[in-house]
């Protein structure tokens, strides 16, 4: 069986059975992985394109700094936006 299916069927304790609780926590853990493995995959890709021009064995001056600058300016941006969505439900909520 994978991964994803033995963490629910090992239980709590020993059980066989995990209260609901456990598995919203394992659920949110697992989607908060996939959503900095989809962002770190996101900056890579448009920081490659954006500053390697040629691929080589290996990265020059300027195409390092290009990216350190590049990935900086992304997560600044992904930071802005998160914050502003964030503030936005936390408003939204307030209403209800």
């Amino acid at each position: 069986m994978d991964s994803f299916g033995s963490d629910f069927s090992s239980g709590a304790a020993g059980s066989g059975k995990m209260d609901s609780g456990t598995i919203m926590e394992q659920v949110k853990v697992q989607i908060a992985v996939a959503n900095a493995q989809e962002l770190l995959q996101r900056m890579t890709d448009k920081c490659f394109k954006k500053c390697v021009g040629k691929p080589g064995g290996s990265l020059d001056n300027s195409e390092q700094k290009c990216i350190a600058m590049c990935m900086d300016r992304y997560m600044d941006a992904w930071n802005t936006v998160s914050r502003a969505y964030n503030s936005r439900l936390q408003r939204e909520r307030a209403r209800i």
